[in-house]
C-alpha cells in the first residue's frame, strides 16, 4: 500500500473496519461470528452491502448521499479498503463500515439472516477465460446465500460488462428460489444509485454493453 493507505489503515480502521473473528484463512469469517448491525452502526436504519467494493467509489458516493441508510463495503484487498476509508473521511461519511473478508462468508456468518435491505454486486471479476468461469461469484449457491441475507422484499442488484456473465447471472437468478425479477424486458435499467466507476468506463471504451439486473427477495 502507499504511505497514505498505510496511514489510513492504522488511523482509520478502528473507526470504519469491523474486526471479524477469523477462521482458517486471513479473509475468512469464523462460523457463529454474527454481528448486531444495530450495535455496529449505533441505530436502526436500512442496511445496504456491496460485494467487491474495490476502492470504494460507488459505496462512498452512495453513503454520502443517503445519510439515513447504513452501508457495508465487503472487499478482500486491503489497499482498496484503505482508499475507501480515505475517501469516506474526506467526505465526512459516518454511516459506512468495511469488512476485509470473502463475501459469501460475510453473508453466511457475519451478517444475521434477513438483515440486508439491498445487496450490490457491481462488475465482479468475470473470469472470462473458459477454464476459469467456474470461479465466478454468481452461482446457484450464491443465490441461496444472498436470499438468506436479504429481508423479504429486499433487492439484489447486479451489473457487468461481460455479456456471457450477464446471461449467466440472469439464468441463475431466474431459476433461484425466493427471487423474482424487479424489472421488465431483457435487462434492468441502469441503477441510478451507481456512480460511474473506472470499471464501467473501461467496459464502455472497449465497446462492451453494460447490463444491469435487479431481483426482489420474495417469501
Amino acid at each position: 500500500m502507499s504511505e497514505a493507505q498505510e496511514r489510513a489503515w492504522s488511523e482509520l480502521a478502528p473507526r470504519f473496519v469491523i474486526a471479524a473473528p477469523r477462521d482458517a484463512a486471513a479473509t475468512s469469517i469464523r462460523p457463529g461470528a454474527a454481528i448486531d448491525p444495530h450495535q455496529v452502526w449505533g441505530r436502526h436504519a436500512p442496511l445496504i452491502a456491496e460485494i467487491g467494493s474495490g476502492q470504494g467509489h460507488a459505496i462512498v458516493h452512495a453513503a454520502s448521499g443517503a445519510p439515513d441508510t447504513d452501508f457495508l463495503a465487503i472487499e478482500v484487498f486491503r489497499a482498496g479498503l484503505a482508499r475507501t476509508m480515505l475517501d469516506a473521511e474526506r467526505a465526512g461519511v459516518g454511516n459506512l463500515r468495511l469488512v476485509e473478508a470473502n463475501a459469501p462468508e460475510v453473508l453466511q456468518h457475519l451478517l444475521p439472516a434477513a438483515s440486508l435491505d439491498e445487496l450490490w454486486v457491481f462488475f465482479p471479476d468475470p473470469w472470462h477465460k473458459k477454464k476459469h468461469t467456474k470461479r465466478r461469484l454468481v452461482t446457484a449457491e450464491f443465490a441461496e446465500t444472498a436470499r438468506t441475507a436479504l429481508r423479504e422484499r429486499g433487492i439484489l442488484r447486479l451489473a457487468t460488462d461481460w455479456q456471457d456473465y450477464a446471461l449467466q447471472m440472469r439464468d441463475v437468478l431466474d431459476e433461484a428460489d425466493g427471487f423474482e425479477r424487479a424489472f421488465e424486458g431483457d435487462w434492468a435499467p441502469r441503477f441510478d444509485g451507481r456512480v460511474l466507476t473506472a470499471f464501467e468506463r473501461k467496459g464502455s471504451r472497449a465497446g462492451r454493453d453494460i447490463r444491469d439486473l435487479a431481483y426482489r427477495r420474495v417469501a
